[in-house]
């Protein structure tokens, strides 16, 4: 939902997300447009979680950096513009602070976008285009009603039509997380997601907490696989 009043800045923002009667509502700006979306349904939730719960995890296998949940992002040239992902990865040498409490002054290198019932698409890849100008090397659009994922690398015009990744194909975190692989399943709604990470080695006790993130993967029937690298396939 559009707000437009004025050109609004980060600054803007960060004050409106502070007064009580503003609680639920995750603000975001285009250009000095402000814009608001009431908190997503369960539905999307799972899927944000599901997908940061891989980033995480491979992430911190191979210190590349740190992923967050619907955290404010601006590039640090243009204060008229604020996006939070729903899930992002920024890399390790581009963290801010660990006390950092306030919105992060550059884009995510990889930001991930869900659409939710009230989402238009032309909307998701005006988003998609204004992370790329900014900095961002990849977004996945995740369209659960379609069952599929639009990847967006750099240089894609948003109003561009673009192919959705379906059924067993593989999203990649190209140079941003370099050798992670999401697998896709046509089991939406309960996404399937399966972590394709080349791990050099799994140790014992790494395998004790895969078996329990199986397990408890396996209740939300979502199935979570770490292959070794091709050809060592561990059994």
């Amino acid at each position: 939902m559009a707000i437009q009043e004025r050109l609004y800045t980060v600054e803007d923002v960060w004050q409106l997300a502070q007064q009580p009667e503003n609680e639920g509502k995750h603000y975001y700006l285009i250009d000095g447009e402000l814009f608001w979306n009431m908190p997503p349904g369960f539905l999307h939730g799972h899927i944000a979680g599901l997908i940061f719960h891989y980033f995480l995890m491979f992430a911190e296998k191979h210190d590349l950096g740190k992923p967050t949940v619907e955290t404010g992002y601006f590039p640090a040239d243009d204060r008229h513009t604020l996006l939070s992902p729903d899930v992002a990865f920024i890399r390790k040498e581009n963290l801010p602070p660990a006390d950092h409490e306030q919105f992060v002054a550059r884009m995510p290198d990889l930001a991930v976008e869900i659409q939710s019932p009230s989402d238009r698409l032309a909307e998701l890849r005006r988003k998609a285009a204004v992370y790329l100008r900014h900095g961002t090397e990849i977004v996945w659009l995740v369209l659960p009603k379609r069952a599929g994922v639009e990847v967006w690398p750099p240089g894609r015009q948003w109003h561009t039509g673009q192919r959705v990744h379906r059924s067993r194909r593989q999203l990649d975190g190209r140079a941003c997380i370099a050798r992670l692989r999401v697998g896709i399943t046509a089991a939406f709604p309960a996404l399937e997601l399966r972590l394709l990470g080349r791990l050099d080695r799994i140790t014992p006790s790494q395998k004790v907490k895969i078996a329990a993130q199986r397990r408890l993967l396996h209740m939300a029937q979502v199935h979570l696989s770490v292959a070794a690298p091709e050809g060592r396939r561990r059994r």
